[in-house]
């Protein structure tokens, strides 16, 4: 295929007039195609409908502490179900509180915590004149919005094929008091499904903040969400802190909300004994505890760590051909055209596409139009300003295959006409 850039004018105003016919025959059919959020489809959400079957009789509702989980008791989660999530995000059952049913909830909450009354005994994030947060991007938009609902700084930091640009991160954060976290979706990242080396974590656990209370915010949502057998390896941040001697640096956050269900997963926390021990000291006045028949329903459903990497296999079975129809839809369509590039990832929810310069949003307002929603242009960098114009997040799960492989197919039109309308404006 020869790449746009190659053709003349007069070839691009011919290749334009194709296209334009070829997008007002799809208009024309009035299609309404969801491809904007990485929500599970109908078919991934009655994998563990048999969870709702869990506990039909009143001698099942005691944990193994002997407490009846329809009553108060047990602030930070029974104990099989901290032993469970524990093993999802490989630490132990003392390293880790359960909460309710979103992490994006207890990050929110955290951030809120940090900034009315500080973070281990630190001065409040809100009588300081300036508090500062970087931000890996592309990345996920929902981290940055807590961030910038709560008036913080953020600064955009690139992401490369390992993870974020470490020297930036090192250098800033040993350089400047005011930056107070980071945002990190390690494994599988949103959007581009890039899982941190080890080298990276290992430099994530060695730095040295200027400010006392800078925290990781480590959200290992996708840490079992992987899409074939030859998975990608994450090195343990918790243990990697410790022996750096920094061990309050990172708080690791994770939930079953695309394991079970997204509206009633399951979500925790993991930390140091200082860290965790803040957390409850706050959570006491918040609450008296959490969801505990919902814990429980959880592990009696999944059992063990072994039950649930079945289950997400059974997951995966679902979603790999989805990612699969997106990924050769592509590389058919715009393989060798010079407009555009993609990530293969090995597992999470999403491809991320990178366009020629300044047409993202140009390209989903063209598949918006003919019926297409994808996720805005510019939500995967901070304040939703894509310096580039160049990122866009394809979230292939939720629609049917059917659905998504029309979806793409528009997509992949939209991408042609707004890149040839760009070079015949040069």
């Amino acid at each position: 295929m020869t790449p746009y850039k190659e053709l003349s004018k007069e070839q691009l105003q011919v290749l334009k007039a194709q296209l334009d016919k070829e997008f007002e025959e799809v208009k024309a059919k009035g299609l309404s195609l969801d491809m904007s959020r990485g929500k599970p489809s109908k078919k991934q959400l009655e994998l563990a409908m048999d969870m709702l079957e869990e506990l039909k009789s009143t001698d099942k509702l005691k944990c193994e502490a002997g407490i009846d989980c329809r009553n108060y008791g047990l602030l930070d989660g029974i104990p099989e179900a901290r032993r469970l999530l524990g093993a999802m995000t490989e630490v132990t059952a003392d390293q880790i509180i359960i909460f309710g049913n979103s992490s994006l909830n207890v990050m929110f909450d955290t951030i809120s915590r940090s900034m009315t009354h500080g973070v281990c005994g630190n001065t409040p994030w809100c009588k300081l004149d300036k508090v500062k947060f970087l931000c890996p991007a592309p990345g996920y938009d929902r981290h940055f919005k807590i961030t910038e609902y709560f008036g913080i700084e953020m600064i955009t930091v690139p992401m490369t094929p390992t993870g974020p640009d470490m020297d930036m991160v090192e250098e800033l954060v040993s350089s400047d008091p005011a930056i107070k976290g980071i945002w990190c979706v390690p494994k599988y990242s949103n959007p581009q499904g890039i899982t941190y080396s080890e080298e990276t974590v290992k430099r994530f656990a060695r730095l040295k903040p200027a400010a006392e209370d800078f925290r990781i915010f480590w959200d290992n949502a996708y840490c079992i969400h992987h899409l074939y057998e030859e998975k990608d390896f994450l090195l343990e941040i918790l243990e990697e802190c410790e022996k750096a001697g920094n061990p309050d640096l990172a708080y690791k956050f994770i939930s079953t909300s695309k394991v079970s269900f997204p509206g009633s997963g399951i979500a925790a926390v993991a930390s140091s004994p200082r860290n965790l021990a803040d957390f409850k000291k706050h959570m006491a006045i918040q609450t008296i505890g959490h969801d505990k028949i919902n814990q429980l329903r959880h592990v009696r459903f999944f059992k063990d760590i072994d039950g649930m990497h079945e289950h997400m296999k059974k997951h995966a079975e679902i979603l790999r051909p989805k990612f699969e129809a997106v990924e050769n839809t592509l590389e058919r369509e715009l393989g060798g055209l010079g407009i555009g590039e993609w990530t293969n990832p090995k597992g999470g929810y999403f491809i991320s596409f990178e366009s020629m310069e300044g047409c993202a949003k140009a390209i989903v307002a063209k598949a918006a139009e003919a019926g297409v929603k994808m996720t805005e242009a510019g939500a995967t960098y901070p304040y939703g300003m894509d310096p580039h114009d160049t990122n866009i997040r394809i979230a292939p799960s939720f629609p049917t295959l059917e659905e998504l492989q029309l979806a793409t197919e528009i997509f992949v039109l939209s991408v042609k006409l707004v890149s040839v309308e760009k070079l015949l404006a040069q």
